[in-house]
This record gives structure tokens, C-alpha cells and sequence, in this order.
């Protein structure tokens, strides 16, 4: 498996497997031919399809400027490899083709081509963990004494740690920021922001809820500047960035856990997303929302129970819970934005998170149902379901008025 800081990546939403993945290809494709004069862009399948409302056009205008671009818009054709595909070309100044290219935005922010994954600039490059399945890191843990943490930071370089602090830095600074947003989101569902109103609101209300309330003013403000195109972190998608930062929140400022603890927590957390992305996916385009806010939810889960002292079999009961109760969710976002229902599903899987924590606390952490199988059958019901619920906006919710 890759390191773990490719799932942790601050960039600007709201999506990163069309808007982040987008740019980086446009940027890699630019850098390749600068004396182009001018480029065309086909989008294909399901980055056609919701890319309007996704600012896919916006990523890759902004990379290739000044030059000049035309973007192609091919719903209607979905590559086998994957269903967010781009054909990018370079034209010289009588419209011939001088070179192209054929890429896809997997998720995350990652690009991809039939050979495999390609770099993206963070971190070392090829494995650095000799193992690709949570079983097999159990048994090898088990056998070192190491806890999840430990593992991650044995096969990791120097500069993890340093890394996750950038990165809990600015979690942090998008919630804040989010929290004083008040207004209209654009994009034309003209929803108003919300994290504002119930940050201002679970103040008033008994430590037993404003516990929980405050968790959800958390998510919100993450998932509202994301819609917005603020600058964010993926935990492991911009889709789903505000659910492990708005319980890792959570707990430094309502229980006073310390940074080193949550810096922790990102490791593990990340650890389990290094799994789901290695063995399944985690694109919404490829296995619906079950693959970006189920993903999350792991993270935030084993995040929690970590921090609250659960034993390796406890958050690997964590993480199995809360991927388990996101089988099946679909990616139906209404006009293709990610905002209906993406960002109140982030504070739902928050909440979720939690609970399965004190769930997982409870137990003694055996369970009859692995973490490795929970992925594999998300992987299988991902490619079930019908293109009209991974991220296409043509079913389910993205129908109704």
C-alpha cells in the first residue's frame, strides 16, 4: 500500500474526483506541451454528467490559463476502466492534434491510467506498507506489539507526523472559517449555510445534547465550504471532508484530547482509508457514497474508539460497523452539486461515527464479520448498483423536485 498521506490532501472543493483530480491532470497535461496553442477537454461518463455542478470546468479552465480550452461534454460514453474519464488533447494553431492523453480521476484526487496509479507528488512513491489487508496488518501487529499508530508510523518516513499536523492545521481553520459563514451557497438550489445558526444555537441547549449538537455544526461547516470551493482537507474525499475533522474537533475542544492524540488517530485513521482505497475504491463515481462518507465514517470511528483507549480488535469492530451501515448508500446529489444531500449526510456519519464508537467500546471487540469482507462486499455492491446512483445525478434523490 501507498503512504498514507496521499488520503490527507488540502485542496480546494468541492470534489475531489472532479474538481482535484481535474486540475492535477490539466496541470500534467499543460506542463508536457506549453507550446501548445491550444487544448480541448473530453469529459466523459459520470465527470460529464455532474461535472457542471461539480466546477469540474472551473478546475480545468483555472490549470490550463491563459491558454485557451474547449471542453467536450460526453455523458453519454463511459470508459470500461472507470467512469470519470478525460481525453485531453493538444492542438496547434490550425486545430491539428498534436498529442493526447486518456486519464482518470479515481477519487480522492487521484489519477489513473489502465497501468495503474499515477504519482500525484506527495510522499514516497510505489508501497511502503508490506501489507494490503486489514487481517494481515492484525496479524503482524499482533506478532510486534504495536498498536495501529505505531504500525503506521514504523513503515512511514520522517516526515508523517510533521505532514498530519499541516494537515489537522487545517481542519481546523475550515471549520472556523465555517463557523462564521453565514449566507447563501451557490450553485442554485439556493441553500443557506447552516453551520452558523446551529453552532450559535447548541449553545443554549444541556451538556447531554450540545454535546452532539455541537458535532454536527462541526461537519457543517466543513461540508459547507467545500460546496462553496473552500480550501479543505480530504478525509478521504472532499465529499466527505467534514466528518473525521468534525469528530477529531470534537473531541480536542469538548474533551480535551491533545493534538499528539488526534495526530495519532489521523494515523490510524488513515490507515483504515489506505485499506478501503486499496481493496475497493473510494469514488463515488465507481461505488456511490457508500466508497466517500462510509470511508469517512470509518475513519472517524476508529478515530474515536483509538482515543477513547479501544484495543486493535475493538477499532477493527469500529471500522467494520460503521462500513457495514453504509452499504448500499448511493450518490444522487441533486443538480450534481455537492450539496443535497452530501453536506447533511456529513453530520449524520459524524453522529453514526460516534455511536459506534461507544458501541464498539462496549463489546469485548469480537464480532462475527471481518473489516477485510465488509470491503470487499462494498467493492461488489458498489458495482451492483446502477450507474444512475454513483454519481451520475440521473436517479434517486437528484429526480425529485
Amino acid at each position: 500500500m501507498e503512504t498514507i498521506k496521499k488520503i490527507y490532501k488540502a485542496g480546494y472543493g468541492p470534489s475531489s474526483s472532479h474538481t482535484m483530480g481535474p486540475h492535477l491532470a490539466a496541470q500534467t497535461f499543460i506542463g508536457k506541451h506549453p507550446e501548445a496553442d491550444h487544448f480541448r477537454v473530453t469529459l466523459y461518463g459520470s465527470l460529464a454528467a455532474t461535472g457542471h455542478g461539480h466546477h469540474t470546468d472551473m478546475a480545468i479552465e483555472r490549470a490550463i490559463s491563459p491558454k485557451r480550452v474547449e471542453l467536450v461534454w460526453r455523458p453519454d460514453i463511459v470508459k470500461p476502466f472507470h467512469p470519470n474519464g478525460m481525453l485531453f488533447e493538444a492542438l496547434d494553431e490550425h486545430g491539428n492534434v498534436v498529442d493526447q492523453w486518456t486519464i482518470y480521476s479515481i477519487g480522492g484526487g487521484y489519477l489513473a491510467n489502465e497501468q495503474g496509479t499515477l504519482p500525484i507528488g506527495i510522499g514516497p512513491e510505489g508501497e511502503v506498507y508490506p501489507h494490503h489487508t486489514m487481517n494481515e496488518i492484525l496479524e503482524y501487529i499482533g506478532s510486534e506489539g504495536y498498536s495501529f499508530w505505531e504500525y503506521v508510523e514504523h513503515f512511514e518516513d520522517e516526515t508523517l507526523w510533521p505532514y498530519l499536523e499541516s494537515m489537522w492545521q487545517q481542519m481546523q481553520a475550515t471549520i472556523e472559517e465555517g463557523l462564521q459563514a453565514d449566507g447563501v451557497i451557490s450553485g442554485g438550489l439556493h441553500l443557506r449555510s447552516k453551520a452558523h445558526q446551529y453552532y450559535v444555537r447548541a449553545s443554549s441547549f444541556k451538556p447531554s445534547l450540545q454535546s452532539r449538537a455541537l458535532v454536527t455544526a462541526y461537519a457543517l461547516a466543513t461540508s459547507e465550504q467545500n460546496a462553496c470551493g473552500g480550501r479543505i482537507v480530504t478525509a478521504p474525499t472532499c465529499g466527505s471532508s467534514g466528518v473525521l475533522p468534525s469528530v477529531l474537533y470534537h473531541l480536542k475542544k469538548s474533551h480535551g484530547f491533545s493534538d499528539k492524540e488526534i495526530l495519532r488517530a489521523m494515523a490510524t485513521a488513515g490507515l483504515f482509508a489506505n485499506v478501503i482505497k486499496t481493496n475497493a475504491s473510494i469514488s463515488g463515481a465507481e461505488v456511490g457514497c457508500q466508497g466517500e462518507v462510509g470511508s469517512a465514517c470509518v475513519m472517524a470511528a476508529v478515530a474515536a474508539n483509538q482515543i477513547f483507549g479501544g484495543s486493535p480488535k475493538q477499532i477493527e469492530y469500529a471500522a467494520e460497523m460503521a462500513m457495514e451501515h453504509n452499504l448500499g448508500l448511493t450518490c444522487d446529489p441533486l443538480c450534481g452539486l455537492v450539496q443535497v444531500p452530501c453536506i447533511e449526510r456529513n453530520a449524520m456519519a459524524a453522529l453514526r461515527a460516534l455511536d459506534i464508537n461507544i458501541y464498539a467500546m462496549m463489546s469485548d471487540g469480537s464480532h462475527i464479520i471481518s473489516f477485510d469482507k465488509v470491503v470487499r462486499t462494498m467493492k461488489l455492491t458498489g458495482k451492483d448498483l446502477p450507474s444512475l446512483y454513483r454519481e451520475t445525478s440521473l436517479g434517486g434523490l437528484a429526480l425529485q423536485d
